[in-house]
């Protein structure tokens, strides 16, 4: 195995070659959103309530040519945002994308760093995003624990790394890129022929080539996305075990995976009631182990972690839930209908009395009302807010 060091080269040397996501430079703001790039999205997934400000400092770590640095900045008006990269190619990219698109302004600002020494930055950070970067570095322990020191206390930190079982095939593609590859290996133009070359030759009912038609093919049309997946010199693939082993090292709170349903574990034996009454034996992250066992289908994890003193709001007080002032989820496509997606692209088909909430509720403003003086108004009961809170269609804000 080569020396950190020289795989940390061989890192920034695929990104110089192949800058990395390569989405196109827009004119515009960029369009939709992903609320995990939202700063009161987040706060309100994580705590259960509305962030009580927004002048905040984010840091991008890892932000490649742009694109969430681009989201975070276009997303969080008042934020200071920091985008931080091993890549010079990839930096480039990323301050023309935000110059071309209008979203460059100050308070954002790009630095030619490796993760691993975040220190060198000044302060702290309210929100980190690392998205597909730590499974890159020669020492993701290193890396996590860099960034760790970087959060402000009450910080929230969203990573994104790979899953193992649900990229078998990538692995057995990227071994047999390297064999053909040989002495070439590191030429990363020459991987990415090989590779296209193994699949236009492969019988069209093998497994390498029906999973990716199936599952990757879309998107590796691109050279650039080809190549970070086949040809990446620098990978760890992880398990639910690995995975824990890798937060417990940030010595930081784990606060639950960003997509919550794939881990209930009665979508997968809800129908054998003596398997889920067994299973109550079972550990936290036991139980996430075996949903991966039973759905080996994750081909990544994503998660939010906090540094401590952090407090997640509970609801469940009827007091305090009557003075809380509730606003409409910012991430909703579609509004105001009662036909629209939710903070996580679902369609959802909203009832005459929950569209007449989340319009009082959209127009609250500087109203300030609570949430006891609009059920005066609309006559609903409690635990109509309460479900909308818990669908992420509403926000709660303590005043």
């Amino acid at each position: 195995m080569l020396p950190n060091a020289d795989r940390r080269q061989a890192v920034q040397s695929l990104y110089n070659t192949y800058p990395f996501p390569p989405e196109p430079l827009l004119n515009e703001p960029p369009p939709g959103y992903n609320w995990r790039w939202h700063w009161t999205a987040v706060h309100n997934f994580c705590t259960g309530r509305k962030p009580a400000k927004q002048a905040i400092r984010i840091l991008d770590a890892g932000c490649g040519t742009g694109v969430g640095t681009e989201y975070l900045a276009y997303l969080n008006p008042e934020a200071e945002i920091c985008g931080v990269d091993l890549s010079e190619g990839a930096l480039k990219v990323a301050q023309t994308r935000l110059q071309q698109s209008g979203v460059m302004r100050d308070g954002v600002s790009f630095h030619h760093l490796p993760l691993e020494q975040a220190d060198q930055l000044p302060g702290q950070f309210d929100y980190i995003n690392c998205v597909g970067v730590l499974h890159h570095l020669p020492d993701p322990i290193a890396g996590i624990q860099a960034l760790a020191a970087k959060l402000a206390p009450g910080g929230l930190f969203h990573i994104f790394v790979y899953a193992e079982l649900g990229r078998w095939e990538i692995q057995l593609m990227q071994q047999a890129i390297a064999l053909l590859q040989g002495k070439k290996r590191g030429d990363y133009r020459d991987g990415v022929a090989v590779g296209r070359e193994i699949f236009a030759s492969l019988p069209e009912q093998n497994r390498l080539v029906k999973r990716e038609k199936e599952r990757w093919s879309l998107e590796n049309h691109r050279d650039e996305s080809f190549a970070d997946m086949y040809v990446h010199p620098q990978e760890t693939d992880y398990n639910i075990q690995t995975l824990f082993e890798l937060i417990d090292a940030a010595g930081l709170e784990f606060l639950g995976f960003s997509n919550p349903d794939y881990w209930q574990l009665d979508r997968l034996l809800g129908k054998a009631p003596d398997l889920m009454e067994r299973a109550k034996t079972l550990g936290e992250r036991e139980r996430y182990r075996l949903i991966e066992l039973l759905d080996p289908e994750i081909t990544h994890y994503e998660f939010f972690l906090a540094k401590p003193p952090l407090t997640i709001t509970d609801w469940s007080q009827d007091d305090q839930l009557l003075t809380a002032i509730p606003d409409i989820h910012p991430c909703l496509t579609g509004w105001p209908s009662r036909s629209l997606f939710d903070y996580n692209y679902q369609p959802l088909e909203l009832t005459e009395a929950e569209f007449k909430i989340l319009q009082i509720c959209a127009e609250n403003g500087d109203k300030q009302q609570t949430v006891q003086a609009i059920l005066a108004e609309t006559g609903d009961d409690l635990e109509l807010i309460r479900d909308l809170q818990r669908r992420q269609l509403l926000i709660l804000a303590i005043p």
